[in-house]
């Protein structure tokens, strides 16, 4: 249930005294495994976190919508028939697009005043701008008394990322945000977008959240250039096999068989998407039978993978994952996300997380500019709405 007292009393101070009618709980995701696979029709692993981003929603009577967000003290306006086009600010482009896409599928969108305070961090790879996407379009909908299937929502809430905020990103974040369960990871097939909820029994263990506080941009980072070199790898590798209409068909000894075919760095890139596929499936088969040695592994290879294969890790992530790596009671530990700064994770045992923090404080904090933000997460249930 959504029920905080001090965020009505922000949303009634922001919005002159108005009352708030609704509250939608929007996750953050961590991926568990499976990075950089979902635009190459792979699998990916994650859990809706348990920190999440929140909507306070309330009807208004001038035919406009109006946004508050509480990160950047900014409020942005737009005609709720005509919610305009991409521009400044830039947070404001994603609830613009699924504004508009909502109008385009034929939604009546109502006025209404929206206020967004969000646990989860941003720029920290754990997807805060679809838990802005899925939050926002959740809290327009119940303001217009319309629903739209999950699916639906989080395809839609892609497209408005793609078209609105020029970020090219796979459907995993969306997919998470309205699907999670508790205590559950989902395996997602991102070509089918056929899914499975595999259980999550942690027992006596629990995942660490350390972010970097080095921020990413996706959309204007090296993330289209690794789209890009999968392409490449991809319509080299179709000349020699027809058949393959995506990295995910491709198996490490066809991949292996033509290294010397295409550039080194691009046989890099195909080779982390084309182990990291493998890695996600044997992965979700180590939680189905609750292996977290194995699992724990997995994180390990998937992040060298990130870092050597794929080069999208940093020396802050790098030396997290290493750090955890030296802490009994660690199963596993890795980058998660885009890259390029943001989280990285590690799933340990619960009795090793003041070590694993005293560690992280002495030999990390004292390195770099930035000290870690170390939190616990889980798996939760994704959003929600819920009248007030």
């Amino acid at each position: 249930m959504i029920h905080n007292n001090d965020l009505t009393t922000r949303y009634r101070h922001t919005f002159a005294n108005a009352i708030p009618t609704f509250a939608v709980r929007s996750p953050g995701r961590i991926n568990l495994i499976g990075e950089h696979t979902d635009y190459n029709d792979g699998f990916v692993l994650p859990i809706a976190m348990t920190q999440a981003l929140l909507v306070l929603a309330g009807p208004a009577d001038d035919e406009h919508i109006e946004v508050h967000s509480s990160a950047f003290g900014e409020t942005v306006r737009f005609p709720a028939r005509e919610p305009g086009f991409p521009g400044q600010p830039n947070w404001a482009n994603y609830v613009r697009g699924v504004a508009t896409l909502l109008v385009k599928q034929g939604c009546q969108l109502r006025s209404g005043r929206l206020w967004v305070d969000s646990e989860v961090p941003l720029g920290g790879g754990v997807s805060s701008s679809a838990a802005l996407e899925i939050g926002v379009a959740l809290a327009l909908l119940a303001l217009a008394g319309e629903h739209m299937e999950p699916i639906s929502l989080a395809l839609l809430a892609q497209q408005a990322e793609h078209e609105y905020a020029n970020s090219p990103c796979g459907i995993m974040d969306q997919f998470i945000c309205v699907l999670g369960q508790a205590n559950h990871a989902l395996l997602l097939d991102c070509r089918s977008q056929t899914f499975e909820q595999i259980p999550l029994l942690l027992d006596d263990a629990t995942m660490i959240v350390m972010n970097t506080q080095v921020k990413h941009a996706i959309g204007s980072s090296q993330y289209p250039i690794r789209q890009q070199q999968c392409r490449e790898a991809l319509a080299r590798l179709q000349s020699f096999y027809p058949q393959v209409t995506a990295l995910r068909d491709v198996s490490f000894t066809m991949l292996d068989a033509h290294r010397h075919d295409m550039n080194p760095t691009t046989f890099k890139r195909a080779r982390h998407v084309v182990t990291e596929i493998e890695r996600t499936l044997q992965a979700a088969q180590a939680l189905r039978q609750n292996e977290l040695e194995t699992f724990g592994q997995l994180m390990y290879d998937s992040h060298q993978s990130l870092k050597n294969d794929y080069g999208v890790s940093c020396p802050e992530l790098d030396h997290l994952v290493e750090i955890a790596k030296g802490i009994e009671g660690v199963y596993g530990a890795r980058m998660t996300g885009g890259g390029f700064g943001g989280c990285a994770i590690a799933l340990i045992r619960r009795e090793a997380e003041d070590t694993l923090r005293s560690a992280i404080a002495q030999q990390y904090d004292t390195r770099f500019d930035k000290p870690a933000i170390v939190y616990t997460t889980g798996a939760s249930d994704g959003a929600t709405v819920q009248a007030l």
